[in-house]
Formats: structure tokens, C-alpha cells, sequence
């Protein structure tokens, strides 16, 4: 059995070392990039690090899309700009979500201030956050977006996190719709995600008139230093 078991290794092991990839188009799909692109960039590449494709072909391909979309991402905000329209999203599309559900206690929890009596939570920095909202008396009224709000950018989809009304007169600001991240280094956020950030604050700032802000926070403390700015 011991045998055929390393007969079996040393196989798979000769099959995997046969594999052809087709270099230039499993970067181009992914990267949406002409392979004449691609093949400009992997001229580019030096010798010594092109030499890895050959001793680990996925993990190359695997970061070198990485790579490429992160660039991609970069050089795109400089350019991107939003134009207001006359579309709207109407109440029930971005406040009932019949795909919200979780396990209470574990990603569910009560809520006194959110537009539900439950929220539901994706990380200790959200539901830390929704526990501070629901004891300041300047928060009217919170909520979770669901997934189906959405920013359009270059990159994909973009899902803000929240929308928070305040008490007239107790901050500047009425209406905001923040993102929450535990951790605001940039060498923790990836530049893809750095770039979507960045679209989403282009766009509520042609859509807002200050009336509503955007920005990334990890806590209420901080939120309520930027609505107040």
C-alpha cells in the first residue's frame, strides 16, 4: 500500500511539473487587460523574478494579478470623476434586505437605535460601533446597508456599511454614510480596496452638497470628529 501511495505522489508530481499554462491569458481574463499588455509587462519583468513562474507557476500568476490590479487601481482614481444623475434608489431597495439573516449571538445582535431591532455584524469593530451609536443622543437613527447598495467604480461594486442620521442641531451634519475598518493603516488596506474608498467619497461628494458626508472609521469618536469638521 506504502508503495502505491508513492507511486501515486511521484505522479502527481511529474503531471504537475507537465501542466502548459498559457501565462499571458490566465493574466489577461482576470486583469481585463489585452495580452498585448500583458506581454509588455511580462517583458518588463527582470529575469531573476520571471524565473519564479517556473518553480511555482500559480503562486506567480496568483500575485502577479495581484499585482497588476493593484497598479491598475492606482493609476484609475487619479482620473475617476462622477457626474450627479437623475436616478434614484428608492427606500425599500436599500433598507429591506430579504437576504439579511446570522446567528444571534454570534454575528446578530439587539439594537435599540437601528432601523431593526437586530443587527446583524461582520466584525467587533461594527458591532462596537452600533453599541456606541445606541447610547449617544446625538444618533437619530442608524442602519446597516445591505448588500444590494452599491457604488459603481472601475474595480467592481463598492458596498458602503452605513447610513446615520443625527439630531438636528446637535452636529453639523444630518445624514452620513461611513465605512468601518478596524485597522486605518494604509499598509493594511490593499490598494484596490484604497481605490474603491477613494471613489465612494467622489461620489457622495457630487451627490451630497455637504449634506452627506463619506469616510472611513473605526470608531463613533471618530465619526462624529469628521461630521463635525
Amino acid at each position: 500500500m506504502k508503495k502505491l501511495i508513492g507511486k501515486q505522489v511521484v505522479l502527481e508530481e511529474i503531471a504537475a511539473k507537465n501542466v502548459i499554462f498559457d501565462l499571458i491569458g490566465e493574466l489577461a481574463m482576470p486583469t481585463k487587460l489585452t495580452r498585448k499588455t500583458v506581454a509588455t509587462i511580462l517583458q518588463k519583468i527582470e529575469p531573476a523574478v520571471f524565473k519564479l513562474f517556473a518553480t511555482n507557476p500559480e503562486e506567480f500568476i496568483r500575485e502577479a494579478i495581484k499585482l497588476i490590479n493593484e497598479q491598475k487601481a492606482s493609476t484609475i482614481i487619479e482620473h475617476i470623476t462622477y457626474d450627479k444623475l437623475n436616478e434614484t434608489w428608492s427606500a425599500d431597495e436599500i433598507f429591506v434586505d430579504a437576504t439579511i439573516g446570522g446567528e444571534y449571538g454570534k454575528n446578530v445582535a439587539d439594537a435599540k437605535k437601528h432601523l431593526f431591532d437586530k443587527l446583524r455584524y461582520d466584525s467587533n469593530t461594527e458591532k462596537d460601533l452600533a453599541a456606541e451609536m445606541d447610547t449617544q443622543e446625538a444618533v437619530e437613527l442608524y442602519v446597516k446597508l445591505p448588500s444590494g447598495f452599491y457604488i459603481n467604480t472601475p474595480l467592481g461594486k463598492y458596498n458602503p456599511y452605513w447610513a446615520i442620521s443625527f439630531k438636528e442641531g446637535s452636529v453639523k451634519h444630518i445624514y452620513f454614510v461611513a465605512e468601518t475598518k478596524g485597522d486605518m493603516s494604509d499598509l493594511q488596506l490593499r490598494e484596490v480596496e484604497k481605490a474603491k474608498i477613494e471613489c465612494a467619497r467622489r461620489h457622495f461628494s457630487v451627490i451630497s452638497s455637504d449634506n452627506v458626508k463619506y469616510s472611513v472609521v473605526s470608531s463613533y469618536s471618530e465619526l462624529l470628529k469628521l461630521v463635525n469638521a
